[in-house]
């Protein structure tokens, strides 16, 4: 199937990936930004990002073979979740959301994006997008998720999973982290950073997404195997994967294809590929 018009230059000359995604397969994190003239981006972000609008994420996931997706927003829109929610409103029945909110979201507003599709909310501690967010703030948004069955998203960088960890083990919701807790896949599988993250993935409560190769190993981006397959091997039921389509404030080119195609060397037999890109966002998401 050819990709779709609207496809942006830099994504239509991309090749198909060599491993075919299963009926159903979800894009469990990935972005839609803009098209600012109609969502404008955010006043105090940290980056501009080109647009990205949900013509392109149809086209790239239609090009990669991907029948659902969970759109995560990003920094660069704050707390105004309107791009993603028009995008999921082209297809409710196959896309979710993760929204960014703050304390201002009261139990009706936070009905309103569980009505939009919205099935958690994300937590930034990176440095690079401003750090740790006010953790007041942030624990009197936790225990407003628990009546709609939402789950935290945690975004954090590697030297942070150790001191944050007694907080996250007190979460009272589910909690998903980000791209591999952001480990740097050259230090190995038996760095300090992720064996305190696979201590959290001992708590049922814990997801973990493996996503974000680029952003943890250099093309092209094989060097993270090794991480993925030890999380795989350790949380089955609880592991996610997607695309972080389009690479915000990624320095180096990146083919999604390249991504879909190092799945099978960590997730290596079928049932463990069904688990990871059909079962698990199922369960997770209510697909």
């Amino acid at each position: 199937m050819t990709a779709p018009a609207t496809m942006r230059p830099g994504i239509a000359g991309r090749r198909r990936p060599r491993f075919r995604l299963p009926p159903g397969a979800c894009d469990a994190h990935c972005h839609v930004f803009g098209p600012g003239a109609r969502f404008p981006y955010a006043p105090d972000r940290r980056y501009t990002p080109q647009d990205a609008p949900k013509e392109d994420l149809t086209a790239l996931h239609a090009h990669l073979g991907v029948g659902r997706a969970v759109i995560v927003q990003a920094s660069c829109h704050g707390t105004d979740n309107a791009a993603m929610l028009d995008a999921i409103a082209a297809a409710p029945e196959r896309l979710r959301g993760v929204a960014i909110v703050d304390d201002s979201f009261d139990e009706t507003a936070l009905e309103r994006l569980h009505a939009g599709g919205v099935r958690g909310v994300r937590f930034n501690f990176v440095r690079h997008l401003g750090g740790a967010p006010d953790m007041d703030a942030f624990n009197r948004v936790i225990p407003r998720l628990v009546p709609l069955g939402w789950h935290v998203v945690l975004h954090l960088d590697a030297p942070d999973i150790i001191p944050l960890s007694p907080m996250i083990r007190a979460l009272p919701v589910p909690f998903v982290i980000d791209h591999m807790g952001r480990v740097d896949a050259s230090l190995g599988p038996e760095q300090p950073a992720l064996k305190a993250l696979l201590e959290l993935a001992r708590l049922d409560s814990c997801w973990i997404k493996v996503s974000g190769a680029e952003r943890i190993s250099a093309p092209p981006f094989s060097a993270a195997v090794p991480i993925a397959a030890r999380i795989m091997a350790a949380i089955p039921d609880r592991v996610l994967w997607g695309t972080d389509f389009p690479h915000p404030n990624l320095k180096v080119t990146v083919d999604e294809a390249d991504l879909v195609d190092l799945v099978p060397a960590f997730a290596e037999t079928e049932a463990a590929q069904r688990r990871l890109l059909v079962d698990n966002p199922a369960r997770l998401y209510g697909f």
